[in-house]
């Protein structure tokens, strides 16, 4: 090989290698760039979308719930005059009835003794009065005769006197002892429906033992039982809201009547609420009744946008900060709940854009980016 071609070799790899060196700085230099300047390996936080509400002025009502019995307002309860085994029950839970109809039979067999006791001694006593009569009727001929003194005629008129006086109170006895012997079948005050039926056939009972009720259809009162402390509050026309054991609207009404003494034994006072159309609902049926003191301006938040901490009620605002917006942890103060929400007394107020959705990832001064919630249905019963 020549001098010429060897050179010329070198010269061709020392071109190829430092082409090599050329493409790889270039490389290198573009890659960095590229790092330097993308966003999403410049390190800087993201923002974090959440559901937010805003929270407005509403109309907040102050309540106290409390247990209450719904009854009719035509309601009998059924006892026994007299005492006795009982021998039929005629009747059933449920049954409709009218006035008169029988309900229960108590074994009459003594009181039917008795009126026949009584019916034989008023039949001797007329026997008494008819002999009475026809002495009084001869000791007048033997006097009109001249035969008989006038002491006679007056002695037979008192023994016929007598005998009359004793006929009418063995009549009125016997009056009563049949009187009586009707209340062993007892019957229907009035139309209705039968209630509950907690005797049983052979059960001796008492003019103070419960056989049933007969309640009228039409409208029913509820019977709500407020403690002593809060009657200087009640008052007449009080919005009532009863809801069932799932917090469920039933029906509202008002406060129609107030007791005006205050139980002995319970320490309450009976406060009575109209239901003029009680659809769905039953004699006995218990619900719960929210009474409705005052009402004042207020704000609201959703139970689930609330953290507890140590006793302590928290929430997140969204709020801005520079040129973004930012989640601040807010401590609350909250009242009684309202529905799905609890009744802000301090920390929120109207305006405020309250953070409802991602709690359990969010830190104080995390970036957030807002999605405004609608609300629906309103969240306060006016």
């Amino acid at each position: 090989m020549s001098r010429f071609q060897v050179l010329q070799n070198r010269s061709v790899r020392l071109f190829g290698a430092a082409l090599t060196l050329s493409v790889a700085l270039c490389v290198i230099a573009g890659c960095g760039k590229t790092s330097a300047g993308d966003p999403k390996t410049s390190g800087a936080p993201q923002a974090m979308p959440v559901q937010v509400r805003i929270a407005e002025a509403q109309t907040v009502p102050e309540t106290t719930e409390y247990l209450s019995i719904l009854k009719s307002r035509h309601s009998a309860n059924i006892n026994p005059q007299v005492e006795g085994y009982i021998t039929k029950i005629y009747v059933k839970s449920g049954d409709r009835v009218t006035a008169g109809t029988p309900l229960i039979q108590i074994d009459p067999l003594k009181q039917q003794a008795a009126v026949s006791s009584q019916e034989a001694a008023k039949a001797a006593q007329e026997a008494t009065v008819r002999y009475a009569e026809i002495q009084l009727d001869r000791e007048r001929k033997l006097f009109a005769a001249g035969v008989v003194p006038k002491q006679d005629v007056d002695n037979a008129q008192t023994a016929y006197d007598a005998a009359v006086a004793q006929l009418k109170a063995l009549t009125e006895q016997v009056n009563q002892q049949q009187a009586e012997l009707r209340y062993y079948r007892v019957t229907a005050p009035m139309s209705g429906v039968v209630g509950d039926i907690p005797v049983h056939t052979g059960e001796r009972v008492g003019v103070t033992t419960l056989l049933t009720t007969v309640d009228e259809p039409g409208p029913l009162e509820a019977y709500i039982y407020v403690p002593a402390d809060r009657a200087r509050n009640l008052k007449l026309g009080l919005v009532v809201h009863l809801t069932d054991d799932a917090g469920n609207k039933v029906v509202d009404t008002r406060i129609t009547f107030l007791s005006p003494q205050v139980d002995t034994e319970t320490q309450t006072v009976l406060a009575k609420a109209m239901l003029e159309n009680p659809r769905g609902l039953r004699v006995a049926q218990q619900l719960r009744a929210q009474v409705v003191w005052s009402t004042h301006e207020g704000t609201v938040i959703p139970i689930l946008a609330v953290t507890r901490i140590s006793g302590q009620f928290f929430a997140f605002l969204a709020v801005k900060d520079g040129n973004g917006t930012v989640a601040r942890q807010r401590l609350l103060k909250v009242g009684d709940t309202l529905g799905n929400d609890y009744v802000v007394l301090d920390g929120i107020k109207p305006g405020d854009h309250i953070v409802t959705s991602g709690l359990q990832f969010l830190q104080d001064g995390m970036p957030v980016m807002e999605q405004v919630q609608q609300v629906s249905q309103p969240v306060t019963r006016q």
